[in-house]
């Protein structure tokens, strides 16, 4: 089976960017056929964020999710 490894960091933001004040980092490793929607699911899994909503942004190898009135972003990056 063909895959991919992600890196996930979870973080706090001030002025609406990434601070790194402290940070949550994890490593998946996924199958190669998954939906944004999915890759999703599982780094949001990971960081402890299953059912929190949020705004996703996908740039391309990149994906970018800012959970509702929280001062965090989680940052989700295929590791080449």
């Amino acid at each position: 089976m063909n895959t991919f490894h992600i890196n996930v960091e979870y973080t706090d933001t001030f002025g609406g960017e990434a601070n790194y004040s402290w940070v949550k980092r994890e490593n998946l490793e996924l199958p190669v056929n998954l939906s944004d929607r999915a890759i999703m699911r599982r780094a949001k899994k990971a960081m402890g964020l299953t059912g929190v909503r949020g705004k996703t942004i996908v740039y391309g190898d990149m994906w970018e999710f800012r959970p509702y009135r929280s001062a965090t972003v989680m940052f989700a990056t295929v590791q080449y």
